[in-house]
Parts: structure tokens; C-alpha cells; sequence
């Protein structure tokens, strides 16, 4: 999977795809939409879609996909491998969404939760197979909050398409353990090929699974915070265990600017991002910085 253009700009979101087969824009078709990598602290997330002909479908059953999650790298590898050789059917797409874009989406002055931010994907990535000519009929979504409402919402978006939102689809259809196959494979090749924008010396790329209860990911967060700039773009820092690790770890930072009154009382850097008339961002963190066009705490 080439993903060159992820790293040239590993940002904000990024949207990668096949082909479409000329077969997908002439028969009825049937789209799977699945995840990897909603719950880390570090690295993307990376939302897909895999869609072939319905009457295809057998075809695409007999290359033995399965849910990502009881499958080795290897079998992940091969069996996108099998699908990429079978282009002349299936097709798929991705959105990748950096930890950066996730972050300043959950902590911005209007909250946008992970659960939104995950329908709008699925949403849009649906939406860009039909703009791609792609003949959908069908599609199955591995849910996100109450399938029930995540199916009304999506049904309500594509009236004249049969939906389907279960848990653990990425088990039951075939198409949506295709998706989650391309999702889990382009996550991983994201985070063991990772950019940092960041110049950092000495950098340990041993980060483990990358989940928030892993020690090893526990124990690389704590030694890559900085006290003024705070943790690489790489790192999901709207999650509480990178939010705790700062809370500890950074420096205040105040604004020459303030009132001494404003000045009080705000020890959290979650007071920043909840409290909008302060002028104060105590334990700012990288994010903090870009966001506002600094390249450093000097420019303060």
C-alpha cells in the first residue's frame, strides 16, 4: 500500500485509494466501512471502506478475509495483497486522520466528539464511492455508539441504499472485514513509517502497541514530553493519559499580557482549553504553539 503521500503530510487528514473497476460502476454494489486504531494515544486513526459487485461477493469470501483484529501482520498483508491483485473487483478507500486533526477536534472551543468525527468519516467515505461512480446498493458499517441511531443517521444520508450497522460486523460480512484489513494495514505501515515534523534527538521509536494502558507506551510518552512545547504531533494529546503525563511533566506558561487575576487558580492544561476568557495556558503543549503560529516559547 503506498502511503507516500500520508507522509509527505502526516497533518491533518489524508484520503488514499484504489481504482475503481470498471465492473463497480456497472453492477450493484456492496460497500464495507470499518476502523483501526480508534483507541491509541499515538498515531492515526484510520477509517476504510472495501466495496466489490454483489454478485462478486462469493469471490471475495473465498480469499478467506476475516476480521483484522485474529489475524497475524502477515495474514493482513497477504490478504490486501490478494485484493489489491483482484483490482479488477474490488476496490477500496481511506481516510487517514492524524492524531493532530483528532486532538484539536475533541478539545476545540466547539467540542467535536470522536464518536461525530467517526460517523462524518464513514459518512463522507461512502459518499466519495458514489462521487467515484461506484454503484452502491448496499453498504455495512462495524458500529460506532448505538447502531441503531448510527443506521438511522446513515439511512437518512443515503435513502435509496440498503444500510446495515451491527457490532462486530468487521465478524459477520465479509466486505467489512476487507475494509478493516485496509484500515489495520494502513495504520501500521503509518505508525512504523511515521514522519515527525518535530526535530527530536535521540528519538526511540520502540513506542509499543501504542494503547494507554501498554507500559511500554506509558514509559516513551513520559520520556517525550517536552516542559514548554509538550509532546509531539505524533501523540493524541486530547487523551487523559497524555493530558496526565503533561499535568505532571510541563511548564506554566503565562501570557505577559494577563491580569493578575487570570493569573490565579488555573493549574491544569485543560484549563486552557475549557476555560475561553483566560488568558493563561499553564503546561501549553506543542499543539498550543502551531496553533497559534509560534515557533517557540520565545516568541511570547
Amino acid at each position: 500500500m503506498d502511503l507516500s503521500e500520508l507522509e509527505r503530510d502526516n497533518t491533518g487528514r489524508c484520503r488514499l485509494s484504489s481504482p475503481v473497476p470498471a465492473v463497480c460502476g456497472k453492477e450493484p454494489c456492496v460497500v464495507g466501512v470499518d476502523e483501526a486504531g480508534r483507541g491509541p494515544v499515538l498515531g492515526p486513526m484510520v477509517y476504510a471502506i472495501c466495496y466489490c459487485p454483489l454478485s462478486r461477493l462469493a469471490d471475495l469470501e473465498a480469499l478467506k478475509v476475516a476480521d483484522s483484529k485474529t489475524l497475524s501482520e502477515s495474514e493482513r498483508e497477504r490478504l490486501l495483497g490478494k485484493m489489491q491483485e483482484d483490482g479488477n473487483f474490488v476496490g477500496w478507500a481511506l481516510d487517514v486522520l492524524s492524531p493532530n486533526l483528532i486532538s484539536t477536534s475533541m478539545l476545540g472551543r466547539v467540542k467535536y466528539n470522536l464518536n461525530s468525527l467517526s460517523h462524518d468519516t464513514a459518512t463522507g467515505l461512502i459518499q466519495y464511492a458514489l462521487d467515484q461512480g461506484v454503484n452502491v446498493t448496499q453498504v455495512f458499517v462495524d458500529t460506532v455508539g448505538m447502531p441503531e441511531t448510527y443506521q438511522k443517521r446513515l439511512q437518512q444520508s443515503f435513502p435509496g441504499i440498503e444500510v446495515t450497522v451491527k457490532a462486530k460486523a468487521d465478524a459477520l460480512y465479509p466486505v467489512v472485514s476487507a475494509a478493516s484489513i485496509c484500515a489495520k494495514v494502513a495504520r501500521d505501515q503509518a505508525v512504523k513509517n511515521w514522519q515527525f515534523v518535530e526535530k527530536l534527538q535521540d528519538l526511540d521509536t520502540d513506542y509499543g502497541s501504542g494503547y494507554p494502558n501498554d507500559p511500554k507506551t506509558k514509559v516513551w510518552l513520559k520520556e517525550h514530553v517536552e516542559p514548554v512545547f509538550g509532546f509531539p504531533q505524533f501523540v493524541r494529546f486530547s487523551w487523559r493519559t497524555a493530558q496526565t503525563i503533561l499535568e505532571k511533566e510541563a511548564k506554566d506558561v503565562i501570557w505577559e499580557d494577563s491580569a493578575p487575576e487570570d493569573q490565579e487558580g488555573l493549574g491544569k492544561i485543560t484549563s486552557y482549553f475549557f476555560n475561553e476568557g483566560s488568558r493563561v495556558c499553564p503546561r501549553a503543549s506543542h499543539q498550543y504553539f502551531l496553533e497559534r503560529g509560534l515557533e517557540s516559547a520565545t516568541s511570547l
